[in-house]
């Protein structure tokens, strides 16, 4: 007998057995389904938020450290100021730069929210942030059109202003902004760039929903003072971070004469380990996915064993007039095992192509981006396999000790 009609004749026989067990077997398929669907649908959310997670930390900058003046605590990936300092100035940035080992730039800023108006359209509470030149490189942030703050700009405390990409759109429209004057609470900034569209970053903060002027104009025309409240620090890569916040911690107490046993007036933060909470987060979705899964594939596993139990006993005497005619117990055993697994494929396959859909629709409601698993799609599918198999070895085991002439004389 050929290969192919061996196969299309068990195939049969499979689909004849287990429609008389529609409901059962509906059940095992649907155990299966849901195994096979949950597990490629948490595989490829998790991988989505993972690319997610890269993408905002590429808007942040790479390998930054961000020091803040007064006490700043983080609830979950959001930081909270609790209390403002006085003590962080431009020259603890120079201080950064110049007496560590792994820092290789380090910008000051400030900001502070302020109304904005241009003709009739106002806009309040905007943050108005005060950098200096290498603000774009540190916080990887180019300019879209137009020109970004220059060291001219700061020595000469000029006022222009860069706006981020939201604002020039609520203020202008479709009109230019360039050489145009806006009022930033009652002073006019000419505007000279707009940024280019970078969205919310990895610390929660909306890029394109802000304004950037020279630091020493905003220190001295906007808020007449002599502190700020944050610097950048870019580290090289593979620095190392852990001994680089050290460093910072023991240069600035020392700035700030900070006598030991006293708090620190400010903060460090570390970008990586608010990614750490994130991967957290996703390391927790991943393992809830998989015990959904596996729990499901158990249900299904135990459905498709009582099935295949229920079968090998309806089929006794089929069984044996197979083995009274030259049937092997390795043909038995294949013919069980080939329907155990028919309803497990039948189900990881349902499970399979319902998952994409599902996952687009998933990605389009939350903005996450569109991402597939292929590590999930094959896991998925050997479990789906597997699962038949495993449950298909008893009943099939089974089925080769009944003895032929007793099950026909019965």
């Amino acid at each position: 007998m050929k290969l192919s009609s061996w196969i299309y004749i068990n195939f049969k026989i499979a689909t004849g057995s287990l429609c008389g067990f529609r409901l059962r077997t509906l059940l095992a398929l649907f155990g299966v389904f849901l195994g096979t669907f949950s597990l490629i649908i948490v595989a490829n959310i998790s991988k989505s938020l993972v690319k997610k997670t890269e993408i905002e930390a590429e808007k942040l900058g790479k390998d930054i450290i961000v020091v803040r003046s007064g006490i700043v605590k983080r609830f979950g990936v959001r930081m909270r100021i609790l209390s403002e300092s006085t003590n962080l100035k431009i020259q603890d940035a120079n201080s950064i730069l110049y007496e560590t080992t792994s820092v290789i730039a380090a910008s000051p800023s400030s900001s502070r929210p302020f109304p904005l108006r241009y003709n009739g359209t106002s806009l309040s509470n905007i943050p108005v942030i005060g950098v200096m030149p290498d603000f774009t490189t540190i916080r990887n942030f180019n300019v879209e059109h137009g020109v970004f703050i220059t060291d001219n700009d700061v020595k000469e405390l000029n006022k222009v202003v860069v706006l981020g990409k939201a604002i020039a759109r609520k203020l202008f429209g479709d009109e230019d902004p360039l050489g145009r004057y806006i009022l930033i609470y009652r002073v006019p900034f000419q505007v000279i760039g707009v940024m280019e569209e970078k969205g919310v970053d990895v610390s929660g903060v909306d890029q394109d929903n802000q304004v950037f002027v020279p630091l020493s104009t905003f220190l001295r025309r906007l808020v007449n003072k002599d502190y700020i409240n944050t610097i950048y620090v870019k580290i090289r890569p593979g620095g190392y971070n852990e001994i680089t916040k050290v460093e910072i911690r023991d240069i600035l107490r020392k700035r700030h004469k900070l006598k030991e046993g006293k708090e620190d007036d400010f903060t460090i933060i570390d970008m990586k380990d608010v990614m750490t909470l994130q991967t957290q987060a996703i390391s927790l979705i991943k393992t809830l996915g998989r015990i959904s899964a596996v729990i499901s594939f158990l249900i299904g596993g135990i459905g498709i064993l009582s099935i295949m139990i229920l079968i090998v006993n309806e089929r006794k005497i089929e069984i044996g007039i197979r083995r009274a005619v030259g049937a092997t117990k390795k043909d038995i055993i294949i013919q069980f095992l080939m329907e155990a697994s028919f309803i497990s494929l039948t189900g990881g396959l349902a499970g399979l192509l319902l998952s994409f859909p599902a996952s687009g629709a998933i990605f389009n409601l939350t903005g996450l981006p569109f991402s597939i698993s292929i590590t999930g799609l094959f896991f998925s599918t050997i479990a789906s396999i597997g699962i038949g198999i495993l449950a298909g070895i008893y009943p099939s085991k089974k089925a080769t000790t009944f003895e032929p002439l007793q099950v026909i004389r019965k």
